[in-house]
């Protein structure tokens, strides 16, 4: 394509300035931006310190260590030009006498400017860079999650994942097993992004290799456990719920290494299904146990990730389990689907237009009749 073709193609600035202003919730996206600076450059403890400052003092101190933040977050090279900038920026006129009369000048505010936005440009064209990795991980992330859940005799399932990023650190695989048998998990890598995307995908590889050679469940937690040990990353480590089906007969075997204790929703009660040990890689020999129980027709089972119990609204509070758990009544009759989408949009409802900081994930199984 002409060059010249490729520009006509390129919408005007003027027509995105205005429609970026014409754009519904621009007051609640600027003041969600501000409030993502403020926790994002400030630590806990400095923000607990603000909490006990009076306003004019409190205003002084949020400028002077969110200035401070910022140049400690930056290339050297680009610190420098920042100060520079600022420097120039606080100057007028700058006027030099070379000799025999002749002056030379330039406009310090001007050349603060230009230097301030060559630095907003470096910073631009990294997080554009960064942006295209993070589309491919995206990419190969969509790719290694199911397109849909599976079919196994006597049972409907439905599962979800949300990322709070662009990639996420939660898993919710199916893996068929010999003799018809399915196998369903729900992880969950403690952090989230880049860096729990990558450990996602070592656990989803490292499950698929290992659940169809282990006969015990207590086994493939050790196995499972001895490997993210040895490669994992300090503080780095994740909650599986891994269960298996088999087709026809309502007998569960499970395996809960340090995650939620999911829900079993019978028709007049209410089961857990606790963990036995502690999460993936964060011991060496951490001990696991093989859960049974028998799921009757009708009894429906539900999984999820902590990114839905510790959601957090505007107030900043969580949603917490007592939350989900008064759902319950109407989740026994719904099909697992539908139980699903109510859960989401108790989740949203509570959330708000908050964003959202944990992955969230969901896993439902529905004995049928």
């Amino acid at each position: 394509m002409n060059p010249r073709d490729e520009r006509r193609d390129e919408p005007r600035l003027h027509r995105v300035v205005l429609e970026d202003l014409r754009r519904s919730g621009l007051r609640s996206t600027l003041a969600r931006d501000v409030q993502d600076l403020y926790v994002f450059y400030l630590d806990e403890e400095r923000r607990t310190k603000l909490a006990t400052m009076g306003v004019v003092r409190r205003f002084f101190v949020v400028v002077f260590w969110l200035f401070r933040s910022l140049l400690m977050k930056l290339l050297p090279a680009r610190r420098l030009m920042l100060l520079l900038a600022i420097v120039l920026g606080l100057g007028s006129d700058i006027r030099f006498n070379v000799g025999q009369g002749v002056t030379v000048g330039f406009n310090a505010r001007a050349w603060g400017f230009v230097l301030l936005l060559v630095v907003l440009m470096l910073e631009l064209k990294d997080k554009l860079l960064a942006r295209d990795e993070i589309d491919v991980a995206r990419g190969v992330q969509l790719a290694l999650l199911p397109k849909g859940a599976p079919r196994c005799e006597g049972f409907a399932l439905w599962s979800v994942t949300i990322p709070a990023n662009d990639v996420g650190g939660d898993l919710v695989d199916y893996l068929p097993l010999a003799d018809g048998r399915l196998g369903a998990a729900l992880g969950d890598v403690a952090g989230k992004g880049l860096g729990a995307a990558l450990l996602m995908a070592k656990l989803q590889a490292t499950l698929r290799a290992l659940a169809p050679t282990c006969p015990r469940l207590e086994d493939l937690g050790s196995r499972l456990n001895s490997i993210l040990h040895r490669d994992g990353l300090d503080n780095r480590y994740a909650t599986l719920f891994y269960l298996e089906l088999t087709p026809g007969r309502g007998s569960l075997r499970y395996l809960n290494a340090g995650h939620n204790p999911p829900y079993l929703l019978r028709s007049g009660s209410t089961q857990t299904l606790p963990s036995s040990s502690l999460p993936l890689g964060m011991l060496p020999d951490s001990i696991f146990a093989e859960g049974h129980v028998e799921m009757e027709p009708g009894d429906l089972l539900v999984v999820y990730s902590d990114g839905l119990t510790e959601a957090r609204n505007a107030a900043g509070s969580e949603m917490g389990v007592a939350r989900l758990e008064a759902l319950f009544p109407v989740l026994r009759d719904l099909a697992p689907e539908r139980a699903g989408e109510r859960l989401l949009e108790e989740f949203r409802g509570y959330v708000g237009n908050e964003r959202t900081h944990d992955d969230l994930s969901l896993l439902l199984i529905r004995r049928m009749d």
